[in-house]
């Protein structure tokens, strides 16, 4: 996987073969972050189903302050480690963790979140209402799904797209 953009532009990252286990296409990344603005200074984001963490590590890459990686898979996290220590990026932070149980504990408020779970588990209706715990006024998630997902209040649809199979929908954050 590369990075397509910023400070690691062309910078090549290693993941490994694991279940689930989808990088976000570049073709989609670039969608994605011509959506958000190619400068994300001082944003501060959160990956809850990071696997290969092509989406914080982007993030971090176009001037993110704090891009937050939960992954689960202990392989996988040793792989983020090991790539965080590649582009010294300090201010990409990895938790091992459950995404669900990320969301139940963590206190803190994102300015932008990725959601890109493992489409087979289903877990899009179980994640979309506890968003609001962790999300700041007017954030912005990203979304990856196999069909497109049904919305609780206080979303707005702000860009979509296909590909493929994949539906993708940028979203605000209506509450305050």
């Amino acid at each position: 996987m590369r990075i397509i953009g910023g400070e690691w532009r062309r910078r090549l990252l290693e993941f490994p073969d694991a279940q689930d286990l989808r990088p976000t296409p570049d073709r989609m990344r670039e969608t994605l972050f011509n959506w958000l603005g190619q400068d994300l200074t001082g944003e501060t984001c959160v990956d809850l189903f990071a696997g290969s963490g092509a989406l914080g590590f982007e993030a971090a890459s176009r001037g993110a302050k704090q891009a937050v990686l939960v992954e689960r898979d202990a392989a996988v996290v040793r792989m983020l480690h090991a790539n965080r220590m590649l582009l010294s990026a300090q201010q990409v932070e990895i938790i091992r963790a459950d995404a669900m149980d990320f969301l139940q504990s963590d206190r803190r408020r994102y300015s932008v979140v990725f959601l890109d779970p493992p489409y087979r588990l289903n877990l899009l209706p179980r994640v979309l209402p506890l968003l609001d715990r962790i999300l700041a006024p007017g954030a912005r998630v990203f979304l990856e799904a196999d069909r497109a997902p049904e919305l609780p209040p206080g979303f707005e649809i702000l860009k979509q797209a296909r590909a493929g199979q994949v539906h993708c929908l940028l979203l605000k954050w209506l509450q305050t």
